[in-house]
């Protein structure tokens, strides 16, 4: 008799098929701040923890010309060992020599051929037959298409299994991403392809899908009925500071909403998938995300920061056009039209040189009927995503004690307090390990990708000037909420503040009541 694990999802476990040996991996951009930050941390996490296929060979390709030791300096910089343990260190030096450099153009032949002699005499060393090759695009996407060419047709394994994970962003409105969709099909299938978005790594995102349909005490309040308003939240603390120029040129909504946040929003709100295979699991993301409007002009707050509490404001930025109107908070309205979420508001919000680092899903439940009770709290599920990853509902308790009143408190799932031995994996490192094993469930589908932008592009073109005058961003402090238009903005969509004006969470100080 075969037993299972409990709790374990059959659908999940299995997937496409998985490199386990004789695989090597390119990391295009090698020199680049993506993959020194992100991919090569994340592949180290990956390999320290025996994650990666047996064997595995490392390849990173840039135009930057430095030797071997230059490349390991800058690729393991950013891998972390802050009490110096020697198990790690050892680990490190094990991992700097299973990587080798090339240097190379982006765009034309010769170099993508000497690319491939460095791949084929590496593996050479392999047992058996079959060869697997994973190449991953930590680039800009001015060469995404050129790349992604000569990457087929020099460095292409025949006799084996490829895969390419392109990184965003995925064009800049529908027309770019439909022409940048066309040039990659045109070298590679759809199921060779994987699209990262970091945010479908995330801890918290990837339990979106348990915590709905493995609890029919959480399925059996989300929908219209008892949801007056969603908030999708996004903040960082620091402005572009350096770094204005790319930031000028996308903007919060294309850097933020159109993908991150949106991503959250389609797990948040999709339909119980017939399984948990990839492509059942895409098929009601892209479901959900067809019965969104576009977002109309009036259903958007736009933001610039200014210089305040000592710190520059957008336009101080020596990278930032002077008279530039780019907007670095934006809060959106989305509207789902079926029969779950029908008038439920949807407000995704992200903006930069706020007060605080966190990003949230905030679902607020409607008022209670009224008679008994006058001004209580209403009931919010919050998802914490980052950082300190939680799962809260805030609920209404009678206050300790004789007196008969009521007061706000939360059941608490705090990772860190309830979870104290487990590590939980960076997004980059969960997405890899997802490529590696064939699973495209967290990766964005081409079709998902066009839906998406339908959404957005009216709004951009707007922001953009295409259709007129740009409009003109309010500004707000750096280090405040957001522009002083927000509470009325979500307020008008019905949010309503706690009812008591003292509220902390996660513990109550009774004697201040």
């Amino acid at each position: 008799m075969t037993r299972t694990r409990s709790g374990t999802i059959p659908s999940m476990e299995t997937s496409g098929h998985q490199f386990r040996d004789n695989t090597l991996i390119v990391v295009f951009g090698a020199s680049g701040d993506l993959a020194k930050k992100k991919t090569y941390p994340a592949l180290f996490g990956l390999y320290s923890n025996g994650y990666l296929p047996k064997d595995v060979h490392i390849v990173g390709y840039a135009r930057t010309k430095m030797d071997e030791e230059e490349y390991h300096k800058r690729t393991t910089g950013y891998i972390k060992n802050p009490n110096n343990d020697p198990e790690v260190a050892a680990k490190i030096e094990e991992f700097k020599k299973l990587s080798s450099y090339v240097s190379g153009n982006y765009d034309d032949t010769p170099s993508f051929q000497n690319l491939a002699r460095h791949i084929e005499a590496i593996e050479k060393s392999y047992q058996g037959r079959g060869v697997n090759r994973l190449f991953y695009l930590a680039l800009p996407p001015s060469v995404f298409v050129p790349v992604a060419k000569h990457v087929k047709e020099c460095c292409y394994a025949t006799n084996g299994t490829n895969r390419i994970i392109v990184e965003k962003p995925f064009g800049k409105d529908l027309d770019s991403c439909r022409e940048l969709l066309s040039s990659l099909k045109q070298s590679w299938k759809e199921d060779e392809t994987y699209r990262i978005d970091h945010y479908l790594g995330k801890e918290m995102v990837k339990n979106l899908l348990v915590l709905r349909f493995a609890n029919v005490a959480m399925g059996a309040a989300w929908d219209k009925n008892s949801i007056s308003n969603v908030q999708i939240s996004f903040k960082e603390p620091f402005g572009t500071e350096g770094r204005g120029g790319y930031f000028d040129e996308f903007g919060i909504i294309r850097d933020i909403l159109q993908n991150h946040l949106l991503q959250v929003l389609s797990i948040l709100t999709m339909e119980r998938p017939v399984s948990f295979a990839s492509e059942d699991i895409r098929d009601e993301k892209v479901k959900v995300l067809r019965a969104i409007p576009p977002i109309k002009r009036e259903e958007v707050l736009l933001g610039q920061y200014v210089g305040a509490n000592g710190k520059p404001g957008y336009l101080d930025d020596d990278t930032v056009p002077k008279d530039s109107v780019c907007p670095t908070f934006a809060a959106t309205t989305l509207w789902i039209n079926n029969e779950r979420w029908e008038g439920v508001p949807f407000i995704l919000k992200a903006g930069k040189a706020l007060n605080e680092a966190k990003v949230e899903i905030r679902m607020q439940f409607k008022d209670v009927t009224q008679g008994i009770f006058k001004d209580i709290s209403r009931n919010e599920l919050v998802i914490r995503i980052q950082p300190s990853e939680a799962v809260y509902l805030k609920l209404n308790a009678k206050t300790p004690g004789y007196a008969f009143r009521a007061i706000p408190t939360e059941m608490d799932l705090t990772y860190k307090r309830r979870f104290t031995d487990t590590k939980i994996p960076e997004a980059y490192e969960a997405l890899i390990l997802d490529a590696i094993k064939g699973d495209h469930s967290n990766f964005v589908r081409d079709d998902e990708l066009d839906v998406a932008w339908k959404i957005f592009t009216p709004i951009l073109h707007w922001i953009d000037g295409k259709e007129g005058p740009r409009p003109k961003p309010s500004p707000y402090p750096y280090g405040s909420r957001g522009p002083k238009e927000l509470d009325g903005f979500i307020g008008k969509l019905g949010y309503k503040r706690a009812a008591t004006e003292e509220y902390s969470w996660p513990t109550t100080n009774m004697s201040n009541l």
